[in-house]
């Protein structure tokens, strides 16, 4: 494998020293950006984290802080379509994926540059919004990951009752128009992070680390995103449904779920985990959509909770995790 280096905002807010980026050509010829960490000392494994639509590596730094420092080395990815990855259309503020699968051929690229690298085992996968509906076909079909875990995870989207069947029109009629590339009626192609004020924002309610954020993409506007295109919402809602269709692996799960969610389905993530058997769905207390993005004192527990999550799968005992209040 050709380990190319790739740019990689070390400066940013939150993020540790000591990380690397590479340039990864997917089987399809798309190219896109991983980064790594490593801890000081012996480690528990490595923790692959499969970010959310519109993030890249960077908005990581501070989960790659948080398990450095608990031992473990940490990954995290740039989407085909997002981050410094290609970007697939003319507009690079829209986003777009042909078929959600080819989300899958990112993850194998991803696995092989962790082989390579050789990062440490066993290997763990957090999930986080779209990198939830990622990271469960990845758990289901690769069976490469000793636990998983998932905050916020896209495995349904929420709509209000007047906006759910106007979606759905746009979703699967707009490709068939010559809309596929275009994005959905009331959507903005300005990234939220950059565009919306943090009062009232639907992320976190923690005004640093939205301020951080923000920060990020004023220092290095190419990482923004807007809304997605027509065709990335119908293939979403398409693998939404086929995973809430399937049976949870064996592995085992601790998935997180703000009180207060409003960009995926909360009904969904509840069904899900209620029929995962090795599975625990953690409701974080006035949590908004990134509880990995809230205050200290409600994500310091939440990184606790996923470390020991972790090190319990290399004994095959995971504890119960300790509920906010």
């Amino acid at each position: 494998m050709d380990l190319s280096p790739a740019p990689f905002f070390a400066d940013m807010a939150g993020v540790p020293a000591g990380g690397q980026a590479h340039w990864l050509n997917t089987a399809d010829n798309t190219r896109i950006r991983v980064g790594h960490w490593l801890p000081e000392g012996d480690t528990c494994g490595t923790v692959m984290m499969f970010p959310g639509r519109t993030e890249y590596i960077e908005k990581y730094g501070n989960c790659a802080a948080e398990f450095t420092d608990r031992g473990f080395a940490f990954l995290a990815v740039d989407w085909r379509g997002q981050g410094l990855a290609d970007r697939l259309l003319d507009d690079p503020r829209v986003g777009h994926v042909e078929q959600f699968t080819d989300y899958q051929q990112d993850v194998q690229a991803t696995l092989d540059l962790a082989t390579e690298l050789n990062l440490p085992k066993p290997w763990f996968v957090i999930g986080h919004s779209m990198g939830g509906a990622i990271g469960m076909r990845a758990a289901l079909e690769k069976n490469c990951f000793a636990a998983c875990a998932f905050t916020g995870p896209m495995w349904g989207i929420f709509f209000t009752p007047i906006m759910k069947p106007l979606s759905r029109l746009t979703a699967y009629w707009g490709p068939r128009i010559g809309l596929g590339e275009k994005t959905p009626p009331t959507t903005s192609l300005e990234s939220y992070v950059a565009s919306q004020p943090f009062e009232g924002n639907v992320l976190t309610r923690d005004p640093d680390m939205f301020q951080m954020m923000k920060d990020q993409l004023v220092a290095q506007p190419e990482l923004a995103l807007g809304a997605p295109s027509t065709i990335w919402l119908r293939e979403a809602l398409d693998e939404c449904a086929w995973l809430m269709d399937q049976t949870a692996p064996d592995t085992p799960c601790l998935t997180f779920l703000g009180s207060h969610e409003q960009i995926v389905d909360r009904k969904a993530i509840r069904t899900r985990m209620a029929n995962w058997p090795s599975g625990t769905l953690v409701e974080i207390t006035d949590g908004e959509h990134e509880v990995l993005m809230e205050a200290p004192d409600v994500r310091g527990p939440v990184f606790d909770q996923l470390a020991a999550h972790f090190k319990a799968a290399q004994t095959d005992a995971v504890p119960e995790p300790v509920l906010s209040s």
